[in-house]
């Protein structure tokens, strides 16, 4: 009997007595040569010259589209940062499909990939990218992404702010049978706080259960509201009508338009986002910011607590209150519900927040409040006498400075350095004043802290101005 001149994948598996899972990885990951006789087919020259132990060898054994998707969902974080659906067995398929991971077998729409692939793609830094990229999403997940509940996700369908790019079927059985469910683009949702930034989105986020949708007010979306002018282009990328004028003068790719006059020319918002992610004029909002707080225990100890997307609100008075809110775990509110919870608050060694000078407040800090939100999570609220802020001191326990000095009539031989706030960096010890000063607690609008001597000169005189930082 003659030999076959040309082999599929499962004549090729046969032939070398592998299994065909063995012989996709192999093609796949160019242990043997490319398809050369077609696609999918492979010549007797190619298979024969393949060495069937290293094709066993190379795969230990496929592991299904569920089993993968649990350690894609680990890779992005333990907890899972906020606003990140976890991954399904149908994105391993798309993942797939992307080119990503090699098939292996199984069913198309979840399949069977090589473990070690699906580590080395776990560990690729822009690995929420490729997700948000590849991976379309069903309205609950979309609603996770968000961060909102379902409830704010559908207005948004309802209104036209958001549409599906396609759909799938999944069978219910018992539960309803087939049901046809509308597919998002993750990017498309991830960046609906972009493109809509006159949304209350943290309300929306923030909302309790049983109570009305903050965003049952907003109007439809017109027929042209997927076309932008020039100020519409302007206000995603947070800059000035001039500077998109002067985009379309210097790049020829910018995105022709698609409608209106000379002088107020539309463009399609699709091709617009695109464009200015790809010339890094907006960024895709794929982590969500994160802020630490370093507490000190009253009868010694710290641990450090995280709060995603923080809100630091300063007073803009000494004796007003400072506030700070974000989202956290069960274990790490229980912790602050418990190391500030005493009469006298707890106290904080060091708080980084994105955007702000590190902070630190020696006592006064109380848990104002802890609710779980209708989306699930749970939005905690920490609360300090303005007065009582200080910048922390470089050492890595972090602190209250100790020693300030008037920045009104500094000595020659003080060693401390000016800022151009006004204010001083205070070093531990100082010529004039040595370590005798009490403790500074007064601030000003640069962040630092003005002598104790002037603290009382100045008490009651609102010397800042209200900052959020977001």
């Amino acid at each position: 009997m003659a030999k076959r001149e040309v082999y599929d994948e499962y004549e090729a598996a046969s032939r070398l007595r592998v299994s065909v899972a063995a012989w996709r990885w192999a093609a796949g990951s160019g242990l043997v040569p490319a398809a050369d006789a077609g696609e999918r087919l492979w010549s007797r020259a190619v298979v024969e010259a393949a060495d069937p132990e290293a094709v066993r060898a190379a795969l230990p054994g496929p592991v299904g589209a569920g089993v993968a998707a649990d350690r894609l969902t680990q890779a992005l974080g333990t907890p899972l940062p906020r606003c990140r659906p976890r991954v399904t067995a149908a994105a391993v398929g798309h993942l797939v499909r992307a080119g990503l991971l090699v098939y292996l077998g199984g069913e198309a729409e979840f399949p069977d990939v090589h473990p070690d692939q699906v580590a080395v793609l776990g560990r690729r830094r822009d690995l929420p990218v490729l997700l948000d990229r590849h991976v379309p999403l069903g309205p609950d997940q979309a609603a996770v992404r968000l961060g909102v509940r379902r409830t704010e996700f559908d207005v948004l369908v309802e209104r036209g702010y958001v549409s599906p790019v396609g759909s799938v079927e999944i069978d219910f059985k018992r539960q309803g049978g087939v049901t046809r469910v509308p597919l998002f683009s993750a990017e498309e949702v991830a960046l609906l706080p972009v493109v809509w930034p006159s949304v209350d989105w943290r309300a929306a986020r923030t909302v309790t259960a049983g109570r009305r949708s903050p965003l049952a007010g907003l109007g439809p979306v017109d027929p042209g509201g997927y076309r932008l002018l020039l100020a519409g282009v302007a206000r995603i990328a947070r800059v000035g009508r001039a500077a998109v004028v002067q985009w379309r003068r210097r790049h020829d790719d910018f995105p022709a338009p698609v409608g209106g006059t000379g002088v107020h020319p539309e463009f399609d918002r699709t091709a617009v986002l695109a464009w200015l992610l790809a010339h890094g004029k907006i960024e895709m909002p794929t982590r969500t910011p994160t802020g630490a707080l370093l507490m000190a225990r009253p009868g010694g100890g710290t641990r450090t607590v995280r709060l995603d997307d923080p809100l630091l609100t300063l007073a803009g008075d000494a004796l007003g209150e400072d506030r700070l809110s974000g989202w956290s775990t069960d274990d790490d509110a229980d912790t602050l519900a418990a190391w500030a919870g005493g009469g006298s608050g707890g106290a904080l060694r060091r708080l980084t927040v994105p955007g702000t000078v590190v902070w630190a407040v020696p006592g006064g800090v109380r848990l104002l409040d802890r609710v779980r939100t209708a989306a699930g999570g749970l939005y905690v609220t920490l609360a300090w006498s303005a007065g009582l802020r200080g910048a922390a001191s470089s050492r890595p326990m972090g602190g209250v400075i100790r020693h300030a000095l008037p920045y009104s009539v500094p000595g020659q031989a003080c060693v401390c350095r000016r800022q151009d706030c006004g204010g001083l960096v205070p070093v531990g010890w100082c010529v004039e004043h040595g370590d005798a000063a009490g403790p500074a607690v007064e601030w000003h609008p640069g962040g630092g802290l003005r002598c104790a001597v002037l603290s009382g000169g100045w008490a009651g005189r609102a010397v800042g101005e209200r900052s959020v930082v977001r």
